[in-house]
């Protein structure tokens, strides 16, 4: 066999990689199987400059035959968060769930990889316990025919203890600290998980939550700002364009140091157990409230009764795994329908802890005052046309009460 030909013959193994326990063990791993490994690591807003060096470095260490960093936080703005907030997407009413569209854009860039470097083996360090196993291996299924996943960790039912005694047979270093919280950091937000958090009695500690001030530290007086919206999203700060990525990261910050983003969620995971997290998510929570409040004056009643409806299950389906499902394009298409009046200006005010809709301004606002005020006058009929619509509304209604009393 030629050189050439030998090297056609090794099989290729692109790895999702963070540099942690899990992913540093599938490398060794997955070079006995003889693959040779190329790791990817996507930064989604979690890790710094520092951060993606000693990534790199530890992909080095590990063998591996190459490593690609890939910004995505761009694409997990524009893909992602945009419709999330079109769709005033919060689970459970309070989680912005800043983890699933994460998952997402990290398998398409991997598949991104995998394309380049003409292989069809993708790899990920997901346990067998929670929702990313469900997340890497739908979207792998989706976009490539015939994927070959591994899950090494998964698949192999290997502990934490299993695989510290691997990479130190293998004469690789490992932290002898073991984090007592699992904290994952992203542009969109961050989750906490820790003994606490297992049951619903105990908060977690003020310090294990990596921005946001407990109330009682909060120093900063309240600040007051206008966010502009443009077909459903956010475009101007103040009166003047930016860009979505630093605006979630402006509004991060300010949000963070007075006190607010901070709270937990409870929920069914996708493969049915219930679970409980702590999570920061300042910036979402604030532009899907004040996104919400616009709406209120640039939609109809029904309009924002089927958003609700289907950006409910748009969420739901993007967090589970499902955002190649047929029907998320379809939502999509009505959320940018339904956004195309959206368009004016809140006024916001964050204060230890909460968030204030102050004002709303929209050329397309359906508050108009010529055709009547609430409560006070009417411009557009007269007192009998409104006893005519009293008389008729809910006219079925009313006998179907009365008809019931009557039967029983």
């Amino acid at each position: 066999m030629t050189v050439a030909a030998e090297k056609k013959s090794v099989k290729k193994a692109i790895l999702a990689f963070s540099g942690g326990l899990d992913t540093s063990f599938c490398v060794p791993w997955l070079k006995e199987l003889g693959y040779s490994v190329i790791t990817v690591t996507v930064n989604t807003g979690g890790f710094s400059t520092e951060d993606l060096k000693a990534i790199e470095a530890r992909a080095k260490e590990l063998g591996t035959a190459k490593h690609y960093t890939i910004d995505a936080q761009n694409a997990l703005y524009n893909d992602f968060a945009s419709y999330l907030i079109k769709a005033n997407y919060l689970k459970g009413g309070v989680y912005p769930a800043c983890v699933g569209p994460e998952r997402n854009i990290i398998v398409m860039e991997l598949v991104k990889i995998a394309e380049k470097e003409d292989t069809k083996v993708i790899v990920h360090g997901s346990t067998g316990a929670g929702n990313d196993q469900v997340r890497f291996d739908l979207a792998l299924k989706s976009l490539i025919e015939e994927c070959e996943i591994l899950a090494p960790i998964r698949d192999g039912g290997y502990t934490r203890e299993d695989e510290v005694a691997f990479l130190k047979k293998h004469g690789f270093s490992v932290s002898a600290k073991r984090g007592t919280y699992s904290i994952n950091v992203g542009l969109l937000g961050t989750t906490i998980g820790g003994a606490e958090t297992k049951g619903t009695e105990k908060e977690l500690p003020d310090d294990v939550f990596p921005s946001v001030l407990p109330l009682d530290e909060v120093k900063k007086p309240a600040i007051a700002f206008t966010i502009g919206f443009e077909n459903g999203l956010p475009v101007f700060l103040d009166g003047k364009k930016k860009d979505g990525v630093d605006l979630i990261r402006w509004l991060n910050g300010v949000c963070s140091e007075r006190g607010f983003g901070k709270d937990y969620h409870i929920g069914t995971t996708i493969i049915g157990l219930k679970a409980r997290i702590g999570f920061e998510a300042p910036a979402l929570k604030v532009l899907v409230k004040a996104h919400t409040e616009l709406e209120k004056i640039t939609l109809t009643s029904r309009q924002i009764s089927w958003k609700g409806i289907l950006g409910t299950t748009y969420g739901d389906l993007v967090h589970e795994g499902l955002y190649f499902d047929p029907l998320c394009r379809d939502i999509e298409a009505m959320l940018d329908s339904a956004s195309k009046y959206v368009k004016g200006s809140v006024g916001v005010r964050v204060h230890k802890g909460t968030v204030t809709i102050t004002s709303l301004k929209s050329h397309y606002s359906l508050l108009h005052s010529k055709l009547g005020t609430y409560g006070e006058r009417t411009g557009s009929w007269n007192g009998q046309d409104a006893k005519g619509f009293c008389t008729l509304y809910g006219m079925e209604s009313a006998n179907a009460f009365l008809g019931h009393r009557e039967a029983q």
